[in-house]
């Protein structure tokens, strides 16, 4: 996590080399025990090399099927190993394809920001 230098407001903040290090080492990590898994990235500003002090690192998973309501399936998944602030959105493959056929901005960002992992 971000550090605050002694003695200074100043925060020393992780470089974008330093977070996609830790998410690859991460993700390896946690697509081994999740045979459900088909597709893990990340997108938002670490995607786009626009990244700062305070950003957050946005993931997407896409796994075969799941009983767990969308809104609880994030709660499954330890990130405290990441050096910032995440946020996980975890989508079946059903549900991924309707989020790619709606051809929205949201729509548009995950068909051509995401930077998979896995595969």
């Amino acid at each position: 996590m971000p550090v605050r230098l002694l003695h200074t407001s100043v925060l020393k903040w992780p470089d974008r080399a330093a977070v996609t290090a830790a998410l690859a080492q991460w993700a390896a990590a946690a697509v081994a025990g999740r045979p459900q898994v088909r597709r893990l990235g990340y997108f938002g500003s670490y995607s786009r090399g626009d990244w700062g002090v305070g950003s957050d690192l946005d993931l997407v998973v896409v796994v075969s099927a799941s009983e767990v309501p969308f809104s609880e399936r994030p709660s499954a998944w330890d990130r405290s190993a990441l050096p910032v602030p995440t946020d996980i959105l975890i989508y079946t493959a059903a549900e991924w394809r309707q989020v790619v056929a709606r051809g929205d901005r949201f729509a548009h960002v995950m068909t051509t920001e995401v930077t998979w992992l896995y595969p």
